[in-house]
């Protein structure tokens, strides 16, 4: 379930409480005449099954509400009311298979803002992969997976390619190629240093390194693992399951490539340096094409299950 509090002009209130009681899905209505001071109007409250979530927030928008009052959404953990379980059994299809959209938008928009924070993440994530790569240790490089915040500008380019806005796009862009160009650049620098300290050495890069050799030699299962990671990481973040973005962060090789390249490139080992930068294109590739073709599918199925449902309801009058 889903909780909304709305201000609302006082002009607009009558229509926003029967938009919420026409909404299928809908429960707990508390109406508050002038509690609101900035911006001044009513207070209006409900909860709403998240699979009609979409529905009821794109009427809100439609009465110019975010323009002239407030709409503000959360989730709520556990709901003990019989009410909300009938709202629930009301609404059509399955919570968990729902989009909302512009809560997509917002977490996407948040995660892919290129901000010192992002670029601190990544530029560690980076460093300790590089740790890894030159030591051998597979589990520095899933340590290094779990830190790197990529996916989130990757979720914000899907995002904006379905809901068609360039800007959103050009922003995720620009978060992704300055976040990993900053985190390479602060790489070599911190090989130098490394090697100075006689820590790093290119013997060390140059030897077999079985546990991580695979990250400068791209295969096709380079790319099929990037795919079915985006296809996760997607379903994971448009379901609210978040945990399950760890095991997608330590299933593709984006930092630890990023990483790899960095050191080659610092001892001068140009065939390794390429091998790594197929891999991470690969992967950022197959993650964003999985993506995107996910949220197409998730839109294409919601909008025909909603169809499907509205048919119904029209039929069953009629019937009676």
């Amino acid at each position: 379930m889903l909780h909304l509090r709305l201000i609302a002009p006082v002009e607009k209130t009558d229509e926003v409480v029967r938009l919420i009681e026409e909404t299928v899905g809908t429960t707990h209505l508390i109406v508050v005449r002038g509690a609101a001071r900035n911006p001044a109007g009513d207070v209006v409250m409900c909860d709403v099954a998240r699979e009609s979530g979409e529905e009821l927030i794109g009427g809100l928008k439609g009465l110019g509400l975010e323009e002239t009052g407030s709409i503000a959404i959360e989730n709520i953990d556990l709901s003990l009311s019989r009410r909300a379980d009938k709202a629930e059994e009301e609404a059509p299809g399955d919570g968990a298979d729902a989009v909302l959209w512009e809560q997509l938008a917002d977490e996407t928009h948040e995660e892919s803002t290129l901000s010192v924070t992002y670029v601190a993440f990544i530029t560690l994530a980076t460093m300790i992969a590089a740790c890894g790569v030159v030591l051998d240790n597979a589990i520095l490089i899933v340590g290094a997976m779990a830190v790197g915040p990529e996916f989130g500008p990757l979720a914000g380019i899907s995002t904006a390619l379905v809901q068609r806005t360039p800007r959103q796009a050009l922003r995720s862009l620009t978060a992704l190629l300055v976040g990993f160009a900053a985190a390479m650049l602060v790489t070599v620098g911190f090989t130098y240093f490394m090697d100075a300290l006689d820590l790093f050495s290119k013997v060390q890069l140059e030897a077999v390194r079985p546990n991580t050799n695979f990250i400068y030699h791209p295969d096709p299962f380079s790319f099929v693992v990037a795919v079915l990671a985006g296809i996760a990481g997607t379903l994971s973040l448009t379901s609210a399951k978040s945990g399950a973005l760890v095991g997608v962060a330590i299933s593709v090789t984006t930092v630890p490539a990023a990483a790899n390249a960095a050191v080659a490139f610092s001892y001068d080992e140009y065939r390794q340096a390429w091998g790594s930068s197929e891999q991470l294109l690969l992967n950022l590739l197959g993650i964003v094409l999985a993506s995107t073709l996910t949220l197409l599918a998730q839109k294409w199925l919601w909008s025909r299950q909603h169809r499907r449902a509205a048919r119904t309801e029209r039929v069953q009058p009629q019937g009676g």
